[in-house]
């Protein structure tokens, strides 16, 4: 019975090299993590901090139902596809208070979920079962699932798994896991890996956050002009150590702009502009997720150039935050465009969702 907090990862530069059927691979959703509670028809969805999801994807109950055992839990991730594969944006949008919206996004953009783990099957906690055994309880379990509800394909083989981080990137899925086949299930542990791609881009510094404790600039927000000579937001670098924090203090104070109306993101800072813009949240407005947030920045002059680490771009910004590597004193900022990102083509996404096989010494 819930609370029960889903066993996390700790991410590592490459995939495991280990004698075949130790390691279990599976690729890496890009989606909400969720824990399946069902008992009979009552079915709640729980989410990586122990917060309910079920009212956000009425439209999973049914084919849960359909698709579980009476009584389990299952441990997985809601995702939201398109044409090219995994859409992360429109999955944020169906997190909304309004019930009359969650029911409009539930039809127009269909959440799927997909399967990884079982933790309990009747009575029986799995907690303390291997995940070779977990794996073949949950592949039986998932016998007469359909789509929606899919279970996530898994090999021992390294070559194949490293085939999937590459061929499975185009349909939006983060990189690849790597559990032990003997290991238990360990609640709010970082007990697996995750190979992630990593990427690196030169961008413009074009403003800065304050850290929440005041101590120096907590983000850097992050700049690419397009063709026509626009600069974008793409995001932002952050968690900066304090140390490394005072040093930005000292870095960035000759590149305060003085006055914002010269500044390529001084429109930002007006609502009207905001409202209008077909980008999404931008700097210096209120926060979709949280309106009490104060998203004010400092504008500097785009001319600092920093060289960033990034997994991927989605709809025009990186899709996490991305990591500071160093300053790029030899390069211009007008150099800094949209051409240097890497486009990765899509993939079908049934690539992905096919195959169930079991994580034992047969397969």
């Amino acid at each position: 019975m819930p609370p029960l907090l889903p066993m996390l990862a700790k991410a590592t530069p490459g995939l495991p090299d280990m004698p075949e059927g130790e390691m279990w691979f599976e690729p890496k959703w890009d989606g909400f993590r969720c824990l399946v509670f069902r008992d009979g028809d009552e079915i709640m969805l729980g989410s990586r901090n122990d917060k309910p999801l079920t009212r956000y994807f009425p439209e999973l109950l049914g084919p849960l139902r359909e698709s579980l055992p009476d009584r389990c839990v299952v441990d997985g991730e809601i995702v939201v596809t398109n044409a090219q594969g995994l859409d992360f944006n429109a999955l944020q949008q169906r997190v909304h208070p309004a019930e009359s919206r969650v029911n409009r996004l539930a039809a127009e953009t269909p959440a799927s979920f997909v399967a990884f783990d079982l933790l309990a099957l009747g009575d029986a906690s799995l907690l303390q079962t291997p995940l070779a055994e977990r794996r073949r309880l949950l592949e039986a379990a998932f016998t007469h699932a359909k789509p929606p509800v899919h279970l996530t394909p898994g090999t021992f083989d390294r070559e194949l798994a490293m085939d999937w981080f590459s061929r499975f990137e185009g349909a939006g899925l983060d990189g690849v896991m790597a559990k032990s086949a003997t290991g238990f299930y360990q609640p709010n542990k970082r007990a697996q890996l995750k190979v992630k791609h990593l990427r690196t881009a030169d961008c413009v510094v074009g403003g800065f956050r304050e850290h929440q404790g005041g101590d120096g600039p907590g983000s850097l927000m992050l700049g690419l002009y397009d063709e026509v000579g626009r600069l974008h937001n793409l995001g932002v670098a952050s968690s900066f150590s304090a140390a490394r924090r005072a040093e930005f203090r000292t870095e960035l104070a000759p590149y305060v702009a003085d006055d914002l109306a010269g500044h390529p993101w001084a429109g930002w800072a007006d609502a009207a502009a905001h409202a209008s813009s077909e980008t999404g949240r931008l700097p210096g407005a209120v926060s979709r997720w949280n309106a009490t947030k104060d998203l004010s920045f400092t504008p500097l002059r785009p001319e600092l150039v920093v060289e960033v680490a990034y997994e991927r771009v989605d709809n025009g910004r990186f899709r996490h935050s991305a990591r500071f590597q160093r300053w790029r004193p030899d390069k211009d900022a007008a150099t800094c465009t949209f051409s240097q990102l890497e486009v990765v083509p899509p993939t079908e996404l049934t690539l992905a969702f096919g195959g169930h096989p079991r994580p034992d010494a047969s397969t």
